[in-house]
Order: structure tokens, then sequence, then C-alpha cells
């Protein structure tokens, strides 16, 4: 499935139906989520039978398309089965309650109730809402897929505007030659992954750059007073500086993650649990600035499209053991450099990156594909560190074909 955006241009009464529609696709949801504390043995079709009750209920829901008003009671049941999910899986501490949703900012169609222009230049919603005719602009092409293809069309809020994403059906799959190339990649806080190889790149640190204009609007948020227009102004501005943040995040990690990816048959990389690290209050800002799972989750995905071998391996250790005798060096998080008594002396990312690629190549299949193919298998024998990869990865792709 693939998301295209687009900016979406309209008149005001235009974007204040839109608006009108998030109202509506929230209360739908919470709605279905109280339908759903009060009655016992409630599934997805009963929330989805009951969407029709509310739009015989209230006029302004009656208005919204119906598959619309079935995507909105399918958001409440996808709260509630993630948190069936964590209880089943006995995960400790909080199970993840469904909550009411208080900050909605999107509305999404299926098959119905929208109409796409010949040229794709324009895309109009034929509901009562009275969304009607909106201009596209954008670099995405939707020319080369066909209107069966479009599963959904979801209508987004943001702080800069409103857009239009077209979820397509497509199997994208794409065949590239081996380099015979493995790493190995230790992700830190100075430099945001040390590879194998020794070659390190460094943190953008996006967050610690435009803190200061951050600290700025929010100042301006706070002295304006509440409910005012020029609050309302004030918290745009905030919310577009939280964007452009965001936004240079993902963008330094789908392009990264596509080059590591396109550069090597087989990558390693620390299978790091975020939620627990970011408890330390000293390093959190730092962790959560540094967004190591949205680097893994494209590396995975980038993984899956051009058939690499991705391995996610335990993160215990790496940075104390030796990469040369494998002895146990303990160090400090200040301590920097590793010295081994066998004459070894690394940075200590280098020496951890070391150890993350071994780890790799000596582990039973490769974890990092798994997550997104089940099916998916790796190289079943033990492989040296500096092994060309030729071999392995024609014998990887021969037993899964989805790779």
């Amino acid at each position: 499935m693939l998301v295209f955006e687009f900016k979406a241009y309209g008149k005001k009464q235009q974007l204040d139906a839109i608006d009108e529609a998030i109202r509506t696709v929230q209360f739908i949801r919470n709605k279905a989520l109280r339908f759903w504390m009060d009655n016992q043995k409630v599934d997805k079709y009963d929330l989805n039978k009951y969407s029709a009750v509310l739009a015989k209920e209230w006029t302004f829901c009656d208005d919204l398309n119906s598959m619309a008003r079935q995507s909105s009671s399918e958001r409440a049941w996808s709260a509630i089965s993630r948190f069936y999910d964590n209880c089943k899986k006995k995960i400790p501490g909080k199970k993840g309650f469904p909550q009411f949703q208080k900050d909605n900012c999107s509305v999404e169609y299926k098959t119905t109730g929208w109409r796409l222009a010949t040229d794709r230049k324009s895309l109009t919603f034929t509901d009562k809402k009275g969304i009607g005719k909106l201009k596209l602009k954008g670099t995405r092409d939707l020319h080369f897929y066909h209107r069966s293809q479009i599963k959904r069309v979801r209508l987004v809020k943001r702080a800069d505007g409103y857009f239009v994403q077209f979820c397509v059906q497509v199997d994208r799959s794409q065949k590239i030659e081996v380099t015979g190339n493995a790493i190995g990649l230790d992700v830190g806080l100075k430099e945001f992954y040390t590879d194998s190889k020794g070659v390190a790149v460094e943190n953008p640190r996006f967050l610690g750059k435009g803190e200061y204009s951050l600290k700025k609007a929010q100042r301006r948020v706070s002295k304006r007073v509440k409910g005012s227009h020029n609050r309302r102004k004030a918290r745009v501005i905030l919310g577009k500086r939280h964007l452009k943040i965001s936004r240079q995040r993902k963008d330094f990690a789908v392009k990264l993650a596509r080059c590591v990816i396109q550069s090597n048959d087989c990558v390693a990389y620390e299978d790091l649990r975020i939620k627990n690290m970011v408890k330390n209050h000293c390093l959190a800002k730092s962790i959560n600035d540094a967004s190591w799972y949205m680097f893994r989750t494209w590396m995975e995905y980038f993984g899956k499209v051009f058939g690499r071998i991705t391995i996610a391996v335990p993160a215990n250790g790496t940075s104390q053991e030796c990469s040369s005798c494998r002895t146990v060096v303990k160090k400090s998080l200040s301590t920097r450099t590793h010295a081994c008594q066998c004459g070894c002396t690394l940075d200590r990312d280098w020496n951890a990156a070391r150890n993350i690629l071994s780890r790799g190549l000596s582990t039973v299949g490769h974890t990092g594909t798994w997550i997104l193919d089940p099916n998916a298998c790796g190289e079943l024998t033990a492989t040296d560190v500096e092994a060309i990869l030729h071999r392995q990865v024609d014998s990887a792709k021969q037993e899964s074909p989805r790779l």
C-alpha cells in the first residue's frame, strides 16, 4: 500500500465543511466507544451497524458518507482491539484502555463519496457535507494507477493547511544488483550511527537547532488571552514550527535508510527498546530527537522493497564486548574509547558496530525482515564478518521469493 499526499486548496466554506466532517468523525468514534463500554460482547460489526443508527438519530452524521462513518467506527475498534491484544500478551503496566478522542484531525473515505477528475488535478466529494471540489497540488502522478487501485482517500488537517492522502494498493518491489556488502550499525547520540567499517554519520539534532524558535513561539502563545484570535494565530505558528521539525526528521530517516539498504546486501542493527530508554530524563529529549525507531522502520520497509536482509540483534553487551577477542571490557557511558588487553583499540561505537554485525551474521533467520513479512526466511548458517555475501543473498532469495 502506497500513500500519496497532495496539498488541497478550496474556498473558506469548503474548508469549514472539512472541519465539520472531522468533528463528525470524532463524534461517531467516541459514540461507538461509549456503546462498547455500555454493552457486552460488542464486536467490529456491531460498531459498524451502530454508525448507521447514529445517522438516523443525528442529521450531521447522516450528511457524512456511509463508508466514512464506518471508517470512524473502525477507528474505535482499532483502539479496542489493541487493548485486547495487550491484555492477552500480558504486557506489564497499563494496557492502553481506549480513551475518548478530542484532537481528531482527519476524515477517511473508502471507495465511495468522492470522485477524482480525469486530469487527476482535482477531487470532488459527493456527500452532503458540502466539501465539493478541491484543487490538488503535489509532485506525485496518479495517472500510473487505476481508479480501482485507490482504496482510501483521507483528508488531513495540519497547521499549514489541508492535505489529501490517496492510499493506493500496489505491491512495490524492485530488483537491484548484489553488492556483496554486509554492515552493522550502532546508533548513538554523538553520531547518528557508526557502521562496522568505522564510518560515522553526524546526528542532525533537528530539535536542538530549532529549539530557540520553538520556545519563542511557545512564549507568544502563553502570553495571549485564552480564546482570543491572537492566541489562535500564535498556536498556528507554533504548530508550523513543530511540523517543520517532524518533517525534517522523516526526510532524513527516509533518505538515509534508502541509501544504507541499497548499498548493502545485509544490514544488522540493534533491537532497542526506546520506550524504556526514554525513562532516563537526562537523555529522553535527545533520544526522541534522534528518531532511531523511525530510521529502523524505514530500513525494514526498504529491505522488503529491494530484497535486502535486515537483522535486529539484541543490544546487550555490544559496547562492552571486544570485537577481536570477545573479552568483556567494562566501561561507563562517558568512556568513548574501547581498549582491550589484546591490543584492540577502537572507538566505542565502532567496536559495538562490529559486534552487532558479527551477531547478526551468526543468528538464525533475520528478524528485521520478518516484522514486515512473516514468510521471509534467511540463511541458516553462520558467516564470518569479512565474508562476501553473494552466495548467501542468492540462496536467501531462492528460499524466500518475497525478499
